[in-house]
């Protein structure tokens, strides 16, 4: 394991710069073929499927331009820790602008992934959002987690939803086996949150908004890991409760901070416990300075660069925060000597 993983760790930033594609996008090393192992039940899927099949485990990300890197080195994370590497569905959601090239990258990049791209389109949000703290938060691919039950097939009963900027370090079938009972949403929550932070004061002098979150525990989770049951999502018609309140912010601004509240809004203290160790989040700091952080304590699963700090910009810099480096090894960017070797 450590000889495959030191062989990609052989292009010092310092004599190349990056490739990159005629579109300008970057360019990819391609990863190696991971194989089932004999315990694994080998099946195929087929977008055309009209059943579920419990043996293929399906996980949807966005992919874009901007972390394009980001969601090449999570899905590479997936493949490396996967018992069944074979039996994992990526489903990526892009926008139209450059739809043909990324297809292209994922293709080259992983020639034996199993991947189906879907079109987002950006103005079923634009006129939803509002500015937040941050721009990135107010790009509307950010928003298309909430459609994942409108975008994909029928027979996806169940999806892992995994944002750009993490790394997965442990076999992502231990997290898709989790029972979510009578709960939509599965996620590491964090009980006893101070709500006060996310909503702004209209929205806590409003009776009628704040009774929303009566009688339910102040959980906090973070949406850039969730277990879905999208079955009960589009029976629930979460989509629209969604909308809903994401239509109210755009008029009466009762929150700050990109996608987040609209699901606290909806599932806060009604989500499907995860362990912690399935989102050691916020290790790109906060939403202004991505200052660097530590790890929380106990196990990892998963690493979670969620704040403003993406890994591979502050590698880049020659800025790195230390937990960068555990990133560092799921980087397949290519790079092209600037020096010689003759």
């Amino acid at each position: 394991m450590c000889l495959r993983l030191c062989l990609f760790l052989l292009f010092p930033i310092a004599i190349s710069s990056v490739t990159t594609t005629d579109t300008d996008l970057p360019a990819f090393r391609e990863a190696p073929a991971f194989r089932n192992g004999r315990e694994c039940f080998k099946t195929v899927w087929s977008p055309e499927d009209r059943t579920h099949n419990p043996s293929i485990i399906h996980i949807a990300m966005t992919l874009d331009a901007i972390y394009l890197r980001g969601s090449v080195a999570g899905v590479f994370s997936v493949l490396q820790h996967a018992s069944c590497p074979e039996n994992v569905v990526f489903h990526f959601i892009a926008t139209q602008r450059h739809s043909a090239d990324l297809r292209r990258i994922i293709s080259s990049t992983f020639p034996y992934l199993t991947f189906q791209i879907y079109h987002f389109d950006p103005n079923l949000v634009r006129s939803k959002i509002s500015s937040s703290i941050r721009r990135a938060l107010d790009q509307p691919l950010n928003y298309a987690r909430i459609y994942l039950a409108d975008l994909l097939s029928a027979s996806v009963r169940r999806v892992i939803y995994f944002d750009s900027d993490l790394v997965v370090v442990d076999d992502v079938a231990k997290l898709w086996g989790i029972e979510l009972g009578r709960h939509v949403v599965g996620a590491p929550e964090y009980c006893h949150a101070n709500f006060t932070h996310y909503f702004t004061s209209r929205f806590w002098s409003s009776q009628g908004y704040k009774s929303a979150l009566k009688g339910r525990k102040p959980c906090y989770f973070n949406t850039g890991v969730m277990v879905i049951d999208l079955g009960r999502w589009r029976e629930g018609r979460y989509t629209v409760k969604l909308e809903t309140w994401m239509r109210i912010q755009k008029r009466h601004r009762i929150y700050e901070l990109g996608s987040l509240p609209p699901f606290l809004l909806v599932f806060a203290g009604d989500v499907e416990p995860v362990e912690h160790r399935w989102n050691q989040h916020g290790l790109g700091g906060d939403n202004l300075e991505g200052l660097c952080r530590n790890l929380h304590p106990g196990p990892v699963s998963l690493l979670h660069w969620s704040g403003k700090g993406k890994p591979w910009l502050r590698l880049d810099s020659r800025r790195p925060c230390p937990l960068d480096s555990l990133w560092a090894p799921y980087d397949l960017l290519r790079y092209s000597p600037l020096i010689s070797d003759s």
